[in-house]
């Protein structure tokens, strides 16, 4: 299956991902919510690097797109280590891990949103993020 290199595609799907984060939030479903902050995370980096011409990669490490992400702002650097944490929450809800790597919290993922919702106000900072839903 081939991906779409329309922008509003990846901003679309972005934006479903950031609600079902809240969601999870909502039930207590930090694993959960981790998970789809990474997936809308990279969704949003993958927007904004094909808005800058950008050639459609198959990564899912956020502090890989980051780095791409930087040659056209250097301004997010300063989101590093964001990415770096982000990324593992892929893993933590999909393989089984040891447990003291497992041990995340409502209050971690909530953080984490906090400076996410910078990160995209940057990359997209006409977004809307304080919407109830996100748009269609």
């Amino acid at each position: 299956m081939e991906e779409s290199l329309y922008i509003e595609d990846w901003l679309k799907i972005a934006r479903k991902d950031l609600h079902r984060v809240k969601r999870n939030l909502e039930d207590h479903d930090a694993e959960s919510a981790g998970f789809y902050l990474q997936q809308s995370l990279e969704k949003y980096l993958k927007a904004f690097l094909l808005k800058h011409g950008w050639k459609l990669k198959k990564i899912h490490a956020l502090h890989d797109l980051l780095t791409d992400a930087i040659t056209y702002n250097q301004s997010l650097e300063a989101f590093r280590e964001l990415c770096e944490k982000v990324s593992g929450y892929y893993f933590i809800d999909r393989y089984p891990l040891p447990s003291a790597i497992t041990e995340l919290t409502c209050e971690d993922v909530e953080n984490d949103l906090k400076n996410a919702k910078k990160l995209i106000r940057i990359l997209f900072p006409e977004e809307n993020l304080n919407a109830k839903k996100q748009q269609p």
